[in-house]
């Protein structure tokens, strides 16, 4: 049986970010938390489940993930430009090729992820 909650490490560790983020996120309400008995975080199932955008596993590596709304969906070619508007104050532009963007069916109004790595964002749905 599936545990309902996961101490903060393992709630960072599977979101693919730091501790020090996740702690950062529950002091800013961006993540909901809750309180063991010895005043340890806990992270609900469900939370990460939010954060990630379903209940299904994310197995990839990248540690950067921006969740938003597609913009716009340019295809020219051999590739697809697809700009994101993501929920932190920013915009990302990917460029990616035009069978990845017909792959994931990609479309304006849909919700995405960019996984932001190194150099290179990739788009996931």
């Amino acid at each position: 049986m599936p545990r309902k909650t996961l101490p903060a490490a393992d709630a960072a560790r599977q979101l693919g970010i730091s501790l020090d983020t996740l702690r950062r996120w529950d002091r800013q309400g961006r993540i909901r938390t809750e309180r063991d008995s010895r005043n340890r975080r806990l992270v609900p199932a469900s939370e990460l489940d939010r954060l990630r955008g379903g209940p299904e596993q994310r197995e990839l590596s990248a540690r950067n993930r921006l969740r938003g709304r597609i913009r716009e969906v340019r295809v020219e070619g051999l590739l697809a430009q697809i700009e994101l508007d993501v929920t932190e104050p920013a915009r990302v532009v990917a460029v990616i090729t035009r069978e990845a963007a017909e792959q994931l069916g990609l479309a304006p109004g849909q919700g995405a992820t960019a996984l932001v790595k190194a150099t290179s964002v990739m788009v996931e749905r």
